[in-house]
């Protein structure tokens, strides 16, 4: 009945072990089976298995090595998060999982209803002023008596006590309707979002700089058996790339610097690239972040200063440019692309309205967050990291399916 997979109590004595794969060894007196696990149908054989053939079997991966790294190193992430920011006196908020705002304007969200929608006859439909069934839903029947999704940022919540407490961060679940299938998305992500108030896109740069150093630090230090197995087995340069996070500074270069830099690369054989057309305005593509990280500085490297047309309505304009550009910044990693967006945020009300309007934003939606703007505003700026990229990143992994426990993502709730 001593199968892989069952368990047991086991008392004895530790040894040095006669074997070469461990330091010591457990010699034992006696040995009590406590559960049993039928060898012929337990799904985890005594060999390695791939993490895609893992993923199926999702509620037992953490038995494995890799995932049960994976869960010690996230662990010490997580606790690493909480114990920089309380810290540095940060306080910690918790921000709402439904909400009828759209922080980044992208309108993929997952709605949350009460409605039966499986009896589509009995939908309430919405009117015109004159009472007249028009094609959609109304949703001031619904349980809020208005449209309400999951949070795709805990941000403008943070921004509220950002402006009254002064420095805050959250760290939650967020959500992402994107329909996408590659190693680098989920559906169900978690979040680290800090604000700062009285503060400008270096001040959001300076505190990701120490958060991260501080973060892979602690892991460096605690996990360091992990790194080794990560290192053997998924990254044999990852403890020198983790130590350099540590001991060099992170490189600066502004987004004007930064496709000035990739359109010389790729002006030498353009065929080797999969985006070969970059302008201003370009929005960077992996490959593109990749090779700047890797390549051009071999270093982390935070793009600053994007143009207006590719970033999110709450960004500063920037004045010296008449607006082209807002004070924005994507830090970009060896091994992942961007890990860090963040901006200094616009605190001008006047300026956030027509920023609003002209991306089809309904003001009244956001009215409480134009109030932080029109009752004593002050300029403040965030950032957010994606939790689970930061556990890849770490870990020396590539998919980021493999950074969380149970992965939601198109086609796949289980569990």
């Amino acid at each position: 009945n001593l199968t892989t997979g069952c368990s047991v109590n086991a008392v004895g004595q530790i040894i040095k072990s006669q074997g070469g794969k461990q330091s010591v060894e457990l010699s034992a007196s006696s040995l009590r089976i406590v559960g049993t696990c039928p060898g012929d149908t337990f799904p985890l054989a005594k060999k390695r298995h791939s993490l895609e053939y893992l993923r199926t079997i999702a509620h037992l991966r953490p038995r494995t090595n890799t995932i049960a790294a994976v869960a010690r190193v996230r662990s010490t992430l997580a606790g690493s998060i909480h114990k920089f920011f309380q810290g540095e006196g940060f306080n910690y908020v918790q921000t709402p999982l439904i909400t009828a705002s759209d922080c980044e304007g992208a309108g993929e969200m997952f709605r949350v209803t009460t409605l039966d929608i499986d009896d589509v006859a009995s939908l309430p439909r919405a009117k015109d002023e004159e009472g007249k069934e028009l094609a959609g839903v109304d949703y001031a029947e619904d349980f809020f008596g208005k449209a309400a999704f999951l949070t795709v940022s805990g941000q403008l919540g943070g921004e509220t006590h950002a402006c009254a407490l002064g420095d805050v961060y959250t760290f939650g679940p967020t959500f992402r309707a994107e329909n996408s299938q590659t190693t680098r998305h989920l559906a169900e992500f978690w979040m680290v979002e800090p604000e700062m108030a009285f503060a400008d896109l270096t001040s959001a740069m300076d505190n990701a700089e120490a958060m991260l150093k501080a973060c892979v630090g602690d892991v460096l230090e605690k996990c360091e058996e992990d790194l080794e197995f990560f290192g053997k087995f998924f990254d044999k340069g990852l403890k020198a790339r983790l130590d350099k996070v540590v001991s060099k500074p992170f490189v600066r270069c502004s987004y004007r610097d930064a496709i000035k830099y990739l359109q010389e690369e790729i002006a030498k054989d353009p065929s080797k690239w999969q985006f070969p057309d970059v302008e201003f305005g370009t929005d960077l593509a992996t490959e593109h972040e990749r090779w700047l990280a890797e390549t051009k500085f071999d270093s982390a490297v935070f793009v600053y200063n994007y143009p207006k047309s590719i970033k999110a309505f709450y960004m500063r304009d920037n004045d010296e440019d008449g607006g082209e550009t807002v004070n924005a910044m994507d830090l970009l990693v060896p091994g992942v692309g961007e890990l860090v967006g963040g901006s200094q945020r616009e605190e001008r009300m006047d300026v956030l309205v027509d920023k609003m309007k002209e991306l089809d934003l309904d003001v009244e939606d956001y009215w409480w967050y134009l109030d932080l703007r029109r009752f004593g505003s002050v300029p403040h700026a965030g950032y957010g990291l994606g939790f689970e990229r930061l556990v890849t990143y770490v870990c020396g992994i590539e998919n980021i399916r493999d950074a969380i426990a149970f992965p939601r993502y198109p086609g796949n709730a289980e569990f």
